[in-house]
């Protein structure tokens, strides 16, 4: 029964694997290699995977570089920087030279500016004691505010609900009795012609 660390193993060869197999494909269209056989030992595997991958780095000595610089590797003084000819070399540094320029010209305006006084960053930081005073002050009067809304809505609304609606009611109410007068006057009118017309 395999244990933990087995699996942790051979899941991680099998990623291994599935990286370079796709590495394989990007550069040459297709696996360089056969896929190891499932049932090999992890060393056996990890030794086949660790040469396929020397062998993309030695046919392509630009990713053996690059992998270097990524992994921090530091070159030994008796090898070359590069495998690269001379021809390449020259053509990067010149594609590079207004990067330089620009670079340069950045560390010297930083170098030509000057200092700034002393004594006003300690004012500034002097301060910053009375800016978080103001803050809070600032941050009470906004509660203040915000009551202040509350309590003069509440009063509106008292305002409105307890004298204009009662008052907009009673002049509903005065409205509909002068209707009702109104309407028996003008029956008693008819009234009264019906009875002289007779």
């Amino acid at each position: 029964m395999a244990t933990d660390v087995d699996e942790t193993t051979l899941t991680t060869l099998n990623l291994l694997e599935a990286r370079l197999l796709r590495i394989e494909h990007v550069l040459h269209g297709h696996s360089g290699s056969p896929a190891v056989p499932q049932n090999e030992s992890a060393a056996m595997r990890l030794a086949s995977l660790e040469r396929r991958f020397n062998g993309i780095l030695s046919k392509i000595p630009v990713y053996h570089a690059l992998l270097q610089i990524y992994l921090f590797h530091a070159a030994s003084p008796s090898e070359p920087p590069s495998k690269l000819d001379i021809d390449t070399i020259c053509a990067i540094v010149l594609a590079a030279a207004p990067q330089y320029q620009s670079t340069l010209s950045l560390l010297t305006s930083v170098k030509d500016t000057p200092i700034p006084d002393p004594t006003q960053s300690a004012a500034l930081i002097a301060t910053r004691d009375r800016l978080k005073a103001l803050e809070a002050t600032q941050i009470g009067q906004a509660a203040e505010a915000a009551e202040l809304r509350s309590r003069s809505e509440a009063v509106v609304r008292a305002w409105y609900e307890g004298s204009v609606l009662r008052k907009s009611q009673f002049m509903s109410d005065l409205e509909g009795r002068v209707e009702l007068v109104e309407r028996a006057v003008r029956r008693a009118e008819r009234e009264r012609k019906v009875a002289q017309e007779i």
